[in-house]
């Protein structure tokens, strides 16, 4: 772990780096983008006036003439159709020429050699000294096509280097400024927001969470801080929601008991209703006791230190026993079921996986069409076991199936029928303890059909 005075030094040391490099690279830029064309066409103007005097000029001494120009500070190099060469000026480091380049003159088109010189990192073709660095312009002596290629002697280039130099050394200077004050403003903001924020969860308020993306101490404490109140706001979501759904879940059937209950106190009260009314009654019981069961359940899911009762079971027997529990259900609903079910032997819970059919063979059945159908279809590979359980009942419109798993979650009205909402939010505790994915597919009005894999362990 760096501490903050190792990581402000190591900061400030990359940020004087990184400066150098974005201020080489900006120059560099500017140069190649810029500089480099304008450089090129100065020296193109500068050449074509010194062959429009040449050639304005009669009887003029052209080594002479170029002799003296080469002594105040420019480097040149002719030749002519006839094979005549010669160089004038300083040297150049590099005197081989392309012959496409004499051509180009002699055809009477401009060779610009700077223009086109390669790109290379910060500038070195500015002072590279090399002849096919420089722009060749035609010209006529006395009838003979002849070319000149040009620059300017690199100790002409000190205006240049200063106008370089200045730009890198501000643009140093600047991209230094801005990072440091943007380093001091990043070390003070985490502090003001964990004051900020800690006044907030005095309040009860545990929606404001630090944004600090730190791996020293204030990060360290910026993390530990937002994982206490993601926890403490979790805890308080999850409190409020519980009470809220299981108040009303026990509400509903206890107001129908009480209800009902009173009802069969009437003395006038006929065989007919007092038979309505237990039935009732029984129903709402049945619903308590079931809402009870699965409240245990999903607290026994919710514990860290749970542990699944892994055994070797037959898969296709527990689906098959399944079936045959509800068969009366199945026939007595005109309800087709069919089945594919290979043997299978899986390690897991077989009590918390005959849950998890239970749940999806009585939803299948209690929202199927009438004279509907069911399939169920058991496959398995060297890895997983894929089940499917698929029906022709209502469907489930697309905006509800996101929250089909929820606690307490139910679809529209049509779709409740006495269920507590906890079933499929059990089913997918179930399955992804198992370390397995479960997925719905649903037309509205069609019927649905959940998709199970559990890989085998």
């Amino acid at each position: 772990m760096k501490t903050l005075y190792q990581q402000f030094i190591i900061t400030t040391l990359s940020l004087m780096l990184f400066s150098t490099i974005v201020g080489f690279f900006l120059t560099n830029t500017y140069y190649h983008v810029v500089t480099k064309e304008q450089n090129d066409e100065k020296n193109v103007a500068i050449a074509q006036n010194i062959t429009r005097y040449i050639e304005s000029t009669p009887d003029l001494d052209l080594e002479h003439y170029l002799s003296t120009l080469g002594d105040i500070g420019y480097q040149f190099y002719v030749v002519g159709e006839s094979g005549y060469s010669q160089f004038f000026g300083g040297a150049f480091k590099t005197s081989e020429l392309p012959p496409s380049a004499k051509e180009t003159v002699f055809k009477g088109n401009i060779f610009h050699g700077m223009e086109n010189y390669p790109n290379q990192s910060f500038m070195t073709g500015f002072f590279t000294n090399k002849i096919i660095n420089t722009v060749g312009v035609p010209f006529i002596y006395n009838g003979e096509q002849y070319g000149v290629f040009l620059r300017p002697n690199i100790g002409l280039l000190f205006s240049e280097v200063h106008t370089i130099l200045a730009c890198l050394i501000i643009s140093m200077a600047i991209i230094s400024l801005i990072g440091m004050l943007f380093v001091a403003k990043q070390l003070i903001r985490p502090i003001t927001q964990l004051t900020e924020a800690t006044k907030q969860i005095s309040k009860e308020n545990y929606d404001l969470l630090l944004k600090v993306k730190r791996r020293d101490e204030i990060g360290q404490l910026a993390s530990s801080f937002n994982q206490m109140t993601k926890q403490l706001q979790e805890t308080d979501r999850s409190r409020k929601e519980f009470i809220s759904n299981v108040s009303h879940d026990f509400q509903s059937p206890l107001l129908n008991i009480q209800g009902y209950s009173e009802l069969l106190k009437s003395p006038s009260i006929t065989e007919e209703d007092r038979l309505t009314y237990t039935s009732i009654i029984e129903t709402e019981t049945k619903r308590l006791s079931l809402l009870t069961k699965q409240l245990l359940l999903l607290t026994f899911l919710d514990q860290p230190t749970r542990a699944l009762k892994r055994s070797s079971f037959a898969l296709d027997e527990q689906l098959k026993t399944l079936i045959q529990k509800y068969l009366w259900l199945i026939e007595d609903s005109g309800i087709e079921l069919y089945y594919k079910i290979a043997p299978i032997r899986f390690n897991g819970d077989e009590g918390l996986l005959e849950t998890v059919w239970d749940n999806l063979l009585t939803n299948a059945l209690k929202y199927n069409k009438p004279n509907g159908s069911i399939k169920i279809i058991v496959e398995e590979t060297n890895d997983d076991v894929f089940i499917q359980f698929r029906d022709t009942g209502m469907g489930i419109k697309e905006e509800e199936l996101s929250h089909l798993f929820e606690r307490f979650y139910r679809a529209d009205a049509s779709r409740t029928k006495e269920g507590t909402g906890l079933g499929l939010a059990i089913v997918k505790e179930v399955v992804d303890f198992h370390r397995g994915s479960i997925r719905v597919s649903s037309q509205f009005g069609k019927g649905t059909c959940f998709f199970i894999t559990l890989p085998k362990l």
